[in-house]
This record gives structure tokens, C-alpha cells and sequence, in this order.
């Protein structure tokens, strides 16, 4: 597939985009829409689109990509996966109700409604950076792609694609805000999902298998282990290591990340929004199951076919996440090569338009306060959310070309180990509200202990092996995390008469 057909699916598919928000938008660009979509969402919307939000690059690119690297993953994301699905049902069933009982826009209400003004500024701010650079690393990962088999070849530089992709998502959802993106991430996921299953029978047809004969071929394969019980203390494979992790990195990065839980607090009730959860978990899970046999199945036709691992252009070493585009846009042929690109784009572009509604929205409203000012005029309101909207494009922009110049490890794993140092603090301030309700902490005292936490666990972890006799953290290394900040409130607080019920 040539750089300019490329170009011009990627025209035609904004496009459509841009049309879907004129429609959606062209009524109302109020705050309402743009923050709680009016809380008028079908839950089955949101369920299907919350599958592209979730999902990501990340998963489309690097999991596959994982399943063969030299460190012998396999299928042992698949574990982390089951623990994602019990911490999504800890989520509805203990967060949801909470947070629509209180009526939140922005669920960093609750912290300021438990804890005070501090601690609330303080979640709201670890939300800001955490999901400002997941979202870099995951927009940084579709950028590379775009750069090397398209933008390259019209020698325009890196940091102009970044621009002009950070452009297009901001043009169609500027106005309508999560109204908007509800619709689209629907037919964004539907991209994503059509292309996990087409990408699978262009690799089985490439090799001459039928479904059947596939499954049985990534069987006796060496890539389809899933669960790992050897070497509890040593390896970062274990099972039990893999569904903690799992767990506590959902509760974390879903339950107390404003981006999908806003997606969720737009439906109209609580029975919806949990009908929602239950139905994106079953998705989320067989979903990831097609996404490690993809894996599998590129691994297979890239030993049969002589295929080596793509290197990276800045280190010259291997890039496994590079493998599943240089099969489908250099091996497959065209229209192979347009299902990927369009599922790649999808499962980009729906995390990033997502995570930047979601970071405005925390923005204008932990911080500027624009649901409690009431003498601020309608319009005001709006540009004021707009400039907010251009100020976060424009530091997820510096971010993508910061990682951009010093990466040189996975993405996935990248992620993951970001997540486990800044979102590890609200982990604990919400364990600490949740569990302890009698217990009042010093307010003016808790983001000191949210700044000691992540780095008490950066020098525990990287110390291990010595302090732990031989113990290698993975995942749930955020649990960790979470517990030392949970200590450090419980050593600031004092006992309460008063016992907050909601």
C-alpha cells in the first residue's frame, strides 16, 4: 500500500469523523454536553465504545507484538487480563454506585468531600500527569507507525505529524466534547473490532489454515502459554504477580481515572452504567483473547516467510511492536493493509480524543471550578473550556516528542511502569476514604506523603532483589505503591466523631 493511498484513507476517515461531530454538536456545545454528554447516553454505546478507549494502540500494536518478544511472553498478558475483569466488577459494584450516589462531574469530588481542599488538588493533579502521559506513550505509538510507512515518505518531520494529528482530534471534538466522542468511539471500535477478526483470516488465508486449522496450529505453537507458576520471587511472569496486578492497575487506571469513569457517569442511572461495565468486561476479555492469537498467528507467518523483527530507527534494535504493521501494510496486501490502518487509527485516536475531554474536563472543574461559578456568563464558560482543551493538545504534543527522543524500551511495559508510580497515590487516598471512615487526615499534609509514596517505591523496587530476597515486581508493583500512601495517611490522621455515609 503506497504512502498516498494511505494519506487518503486517513483523509477519508476524519472525514467521516468530522461529520458524525457537525451532527452530534451543532445543537448544543454546552459544558453539560461536553463534560456529562447531558447524562443522556444509551449504556450500550458506551459499553461498545469504551472498548476502543480501553484498548488503545497499546494493545492493537504492542500486545501482539509481546507474544513473541525474546523474553518468552507468550500469552501471559492474558492473565493480567483476568485480573482486569475482576477489578472491572470491583468498579461497578463499589465505585459506580458511590460516585452517582454523590452526583460527581469530576470523581475527584469525592476526595474533597472526605479529605479537604488539598487532597483534592492533589488527586486532580496526579490524574492530570498520569493520564497526560499514558496518553502521550499511546498517541507515540501510532505516530511512529504513521511516520515510518507514510509521513517519511513526504519527508515531514515527526513533530508535524504529532501536530497535525493533535489538530484533527481536536477539530472534531472541541465542541461537542464527550457527546460527541460517545458516537464516534463507536464507530471507532467497530474499525478496531472488524480489523482483529479481518487481520485473522488475511494471516490464515495467507497461510493456507482454516480457522480451525489456526487454532490448532497457535496450540501447539510456542506462544500460546498462558498461566506461569514457576518462580514466584524471580519472575515477573507468575500468575499470582500477573491478576494482582491486573486488579489494582484496573481500580487505578479505570475506576479512578476520570476518562472512562466520565464515559460511565453520562449514563442515566446507575442500573445503566453498571449494565454497561458487566457488558464491556465480557467484551474487553474475548476481545483480548483474538488480540494474542493475532500475535500468535504474525509470529508463525513471520518465521515461514523469513520475516525479521522491524529495528527501531533511533537504537537499531529490535522493535517487536513493529512487526504486526510491517506484515499487513508490506505482506498481506491492499486491503488487508487498509483493515489495519483502520484499526490502528481507531484504537488511537478514540484513547486520545477520549483522554483529552477527560483532562479538560478535570481541569475546568477541580481547578477552575466552572461548575460552582455561577456568575460566569454561558460563553465564557465555553471559550474558557476551549483554551483549557488547546493548552492540554498542546502538552500532550511536548510530551509525544519528549518520549519520542529518549524511548528505548516496549511500550506497553513503558506504560505500565509509569502507571504503577503516579497512579499508585490515588489508590491509597481512595482506600484510605473508602475503608477507614472514622479516620480524618491532616489535609495540608497529603500531598507530601503522594510525592514520598511513588519515590519510597521506585527505591524498593529497584532494590528488590536485596531488600525482598530476590522478589522482581511487575504490575503490581502499584499495589505496593498504594499501600505506602495508605500508610503514610493513616500516620497523619486522627480519630473523627464524625462518620461521612455517602
Amino acid at each position: 500500500m503506497t504512502p498516498s493511498a494511505i494519506l487518503i484513507l486517513i483523509i477519508l476517515y476524519f472525514s467521516i469523523l468530522f461529520y458524525i461531530s457537525n451532527r452530534v454538536s451543532k445543537k448544543d456545545d454546552s459544558n453539560e454536553a461536553f463534560f456529562k454528554a447531558n447524562k443522556n447516553s444509551k449504556w450500550y454505546l458506551v459499553a461498545f465504545g469504551m472498548i476502543g478507549t480501553a484498548l488503545s494502540g497499546v494493545t492493537f500494536i504492542s500486545v501482539p507484538g509481546e507474544v513473541g518478544a525474546a523474553g518468552g511472553e507468550q500469552f501471559k498478558y492474558f492473565q493480567f487480563i483476568l485480573g482486569n475483569a475482576i477489578g472491572f466488577i470491583i468498579i461497578t459494584k463499589l465505585l459506580l454506585p458511590l460516585y452517582y450516589r454523590m452526583n460527581l462531574t469530576s470523581i475527584y469530588g469525592y476526595i474533597e468531600k472526605r479529605m479537604g481542599s488539598y487532597s483534592y488538588k492533589t488527586a486532580a493533579t496526579i490524574f492530570l500527569i498520569s493520564r497526560t502521559i499514558s496518553s502521550s506513550f499511546r498517541l507515540y505509538l501510532v505516530i511512529i507507525v504513521l511516520q515510518r510507512y507514510v509521513f517519511d515518505y513526504y519527508n515531514i518531520p515527526f513533530a508535524l505529524t504529532v501536530l497535525i494529528s493533535l489538530v484533527l482530534i481536536f477539530s472534531y471534538t472541541y465542541r461537542g466534547g464527550l457527546k460527541t466522542i460517545i458516537i464516534t468511539d463507536t464507530l471507532q471500535t467497530f474499525f478496531l473490532i472488524s480489523s482483529v477478526f479481518l487481520t485473522i483470516y488475511f494471516v490464515c488465508d495467507s497461510l493456507n489454515l482454516s480457522f480451525l486449522q489456526a487454532f490448532e496450529e497457535v496450540k501447539e505453537s510456542n506462544y500460546s502459554k498462558i498461566f506461569f507458576f514457576d518462580n514466584f520471587m524471580s519472575s515477573k511472569f507468575h500468575f499470582a504477580k500477573q491478576i494482582i496486578g491486573g486488579i489494582f492497575v484496573t481500580i487505578a487506571m479505570v475506576g479512578l481515572d476520570q476518562d472512562l469513569m466520565q464515559k460511565n457517569l453520562s449514563c442515566k442511572n446507575i442500573e445503566e452504567a453498571q449494565k454497561n461495565m458487566f457488558t464491556f468486561t465480557g467484551i474487553f476479555v474475548l476481545i483480548n483473547i483474538f488480540f494474542l492469537s493475532v500475535g500468535a498467528l504474525l509470529y508463525i507467518y513471520a518465521n515461514k516467510n523469513g520475516i525479521a523483527i522491524p529495528l527501531d530507527s533511533i537504537t537499531n534494535k529490535p522493535r517487536t511492536d513493529l512487526l504486526f504493521p510491517e506484515i499487513a501494510l508490506n505482506y498481506l496486501g491492499l486491503i488487508p493493509s487498509i483493515v489495519f490502518l483502520l484499526g490502528l487509527i481507531a484504537a488511537t485516536f478514540a484513547t486520545t480524543d477520549s483522554a483529552l475531554t477527560a483532562l479538560t474536563t478535570s481541569f475546568c472543574v477541580d481547578f477552575i471550578g466552572m461548575d460552582k461559578t455561577e456568575n460566569l456568563h454561558k460563553k465564557n464558560r465555553v471559550r474558557t473550556r476551549n483554551f483549557v482543551h488547546i493548552g492540554f493538545s498542546a502538552m500532550v504534543f511536548l510530551v509525544v516528542i519528549i518520549f519520542n527522543s529518549i524511548n528505548d524500551s516496549s511500550v506497553v511495559d513503558m506504560i505500565f511502569k509509569v502507571a504503577s508510580y503516579t497512579y499508585g497515590p490515588l489508590l491509597g487516598l481512595y482506600s484510605f476514604g473508602l475503608f477507614l471512615k472514622t479516620k480524618k487526615v491532616n489535609d495540608k499534609l497529603v500531598p507530601l506523603i503522594c510525592l514520598l509514596s511513588p519515590a519510597l517505591t521506585y527505591i524498593i523496587s529497584e532494590n528488590s532483589k536485596m531488600f525482598l530476597f530476590g522478589y522482581v515486581f511487575d504490575n503490581e508493583l502499584i499495589l505496593l505503591n498504594g499501600l505506602i500512601t495508605f500508610i503514610g495517611l493513616y500516620l497523619i490522621s486522627k480519630t473523627s466523631d464524625e462518620v461521612l455515609t455517602f
